[in-house]
């Protein structure tokens, strides 16, 4: 499985309802409203890198009342 945290701005009062539907997309296992630098915060996995940009770019990045999304995959370092 592939896995990549999402950093997300949103219009303003939007957070709650960006981190609400993001919840209902395939592959996000889970969002949440933050505090900081950035609004709210995702998680997406896949089976592949293809399989999380497909949800990225059609799915999360489609959200009514997402400004900007910063891509940060996460690489298992244990092996």
């Amino acid at each position: 499985m592939v896995g990549a945290y999402l950093l997300i701005n949103t219009e303003t009062g939007m957070e709650s309802a960006v981190v609400e539907a993001l919840n209902k997309i395939g592959g996000v296992k889970n969002a949440h409203v933050v505090t900081g630098l950035h609004d709210a915060i995702c998680y997406v996995e896949g089976k592949d890198f293809g399989e999380v940009k497909n949800i990225i770019v059609s799915k999360v990045r489609g959200v009514k009342g997402i400004q900007r999304t910063v891509t940060c995959i996460a690489i298992d370092v244990s092996k």
